[in-house]
């Protein structure tokens, strides 16, 4: 039995609520892929089948060196859908500007709240902040604590066999979930349909509400969160048999930095049931590992799939801003790390696509540095809406109508650490004084900390991160 968790306002209400004229504004359809690393054909991964988020980067513009601003899930989803910073890098961040927006403090809106004060009906359904359904609570599913006031006309969750969100977040097929009483296994390819897991009750959801849509004529904002490839890795098996013959790269990098670092023990990971087997020291367990998750994007890439094609069967694609974003990456070996939370290249890149009628260039990528808080922006100037001001990003204008121009800096935080990346280094600064410093021109040494060596580079970059944290009215962190 499947539920919805729904917030006060009545969807029937809404649809009257919009004059004619809204019907010529752009739509805007934001997708949002849990822990996704750029292990897509489309992002020069050949061994990965995505044929269809393949075919919205070769509609669009894939952005290869998009960077997010935190690597865990709740900061990075704060910098999408603020357009600022949040240098805590707290999976609970949202919930902090709520609990502000709540006692009285002055808030910026959201960008569905902005999006929402311009007559747009504004959806989430899925993960989209960090909870999915967007509520708080011991089982994210009490309507009292919302994560994002404001800001969703409608916010809508399947349950299907898992009893509440948090169920959800970390499920297997046949309704397991975390916290049930048995330690779930860290992969599993069940023989089954899509909706045996929730992602694909999740697109099925956001189908129907196309389709409602579609009848209303409103101009709308909506958000489908999927939750592969989170952990667990547990997909139908139909989409590990895509992998079943196929022959793995070798992991680059694979061994823990000898200097002090953002490497992380894999913690995370290591709380699934294993069999007693470690990734980091079992090569036939590290490939098992990889070929399930690559079958967890399969599986999303399939979900992203029925969404677009919905899209093309209303008529309603050539008036929507499509937009696929990853909250982060995911380390599959590299440094000796099997999950997120380092400020490497692994945790910090993710996959941008963005696609709309029209775009100069179709399935020409760019290259530019770019960072999860331009999104924003880019979006209010693709709707043609004014942009709200005093936000951190820059729009991605420039990159859309000339795939070929240069990007800017970007930033990220973790812990007591913070990083700034431009074209050629990535420095990392630790709060105790250590510095680390990468040079990404040669591919073969990219894991050397070249800080001692280079050090009027290391002071040139935390300069720029400096001034950077200045022009963003976080100045209190750059100088800590």
């Amino acid at each position: 039995m499947s539920f919805m968790l729904r917030n006060i306002t009545l969807w029937a209400t809404l649809l009257c609520t919009f004059s004619a004229s809204a019907t010529e504004k752009k739509n805007v359809l934001l997708i949002c892929v849990d822990d996704l690393r750029p292990e897509l054909n489309c992002f020069g991964v050949d061994y990965i089948h995505s044929p269809n988020i393949d075919r919205l980067a070769a509609s669009g513009r894939a952005f290869h060196n998009h960077y997010v601003n935190a690597p865990t899930c709740g900061a990075s989803r704060y910098s999408l859908l603020t357009g600022d910073y949040y240098p805590e890098a707290k999976n609970h961040a949202l919930f902090d500007r709520a609990k502000q927006l709540n006692e009285g403090g002055i808030v910026k809106p959201s960008l569905p709240a902005w999006f929402r004060q311009h007559g747009y009906t504004t959806l989430s359904i899925g993960k989209v902040s960090h909870h999915p359904g967007g509520l708080g609570g011991k089982n994210w599913d009490d309507p009292s604590i919302v994560e994002m006031p404001n800001s969703w006309d409608l916010s809508l969750q399947p349950l299907g066999d898992w009893q509440h969100p948090r169920g959800v977040m970390h499920a297997l097929a046949e309704g397991k979930i975390w916290g049930s009483g048995e330690i779930l296994s860290v992969f599993e390819a069940f023989d089954g349909d899509d909706q045996s897991y929730p992602d694909g009750l999740i697109a099925e959801t956001a189908i129907k509400q196309i389709n409602k849509l579609d009848a209303s004529g409103s101009p709308f904002f909506m958000a489908v969160g999927f939750i592969r490839p989170h952990l667990p890795f547990g997909a139908p098996k139909k989409y590990l048999d895509l992998y079943a013959d196929c022959e793995l790269p070798e992991i680059p990098h694979p061994n823990k930095p000898k200097h002090p670092s953002s490497w992380t023990n894999s913690g995370e990971f290591m709380r699934y049931n294993r069999w007693s087997r470690n990734p980091i020291t079992d090569p036939a367990f590290a490939d098992e590992v990889r070929r399930h998750y690559a079958a967890c994007v399969s599986y999303v890439d399939a979900q992203v799939g029925l969404l677009m094609d919905q899209l093309d069967r209303s008529g309603m694609r050539e008036n929507t801003i499509v937009v696929l974003w990853g909250d982060h990456g995911w380390h599959l070996g590299e440094y000796g790390v099997w999950g997120k939370h380092t400020l490497f290249e692994e945790s910090l890149r993710s996959p941008l696509i963005i696609s709309y009628e029209n775009i100069v260039k179709p399935g020409e990528p760019s290259t530019a540095i770019v960072e999860t808080v331009d999104i924003l922006p880019t979006i209010c100037d693709l709707a043609q809406i004014p942009a709200p001001a005093n936000r951190a990003g820059t729009s991605l204008n420039t990159q859309l109508k000339d795939p070929g121009s240069q990007g800017h800096s970007a930033l990220a935080f973790q812990r007591n650490r913070m990083t700034i990346r431009n074209k050629q280094y990535r420095l990392i600064v630790h709060k105790s004084g250590f510095r680390e410093l990468y040079d990404f021109s040669d591919p073969n040494n990219v894991s050397i900390n070249r800080a001692q060596e280079l050090p009027e580079m290391v002071n040139a970059l935390e300069e720029q991160l400096n001034q950077r944290l200045i022009d963003t009215a976080t100045k209190s962190v750059a100088l800590w």
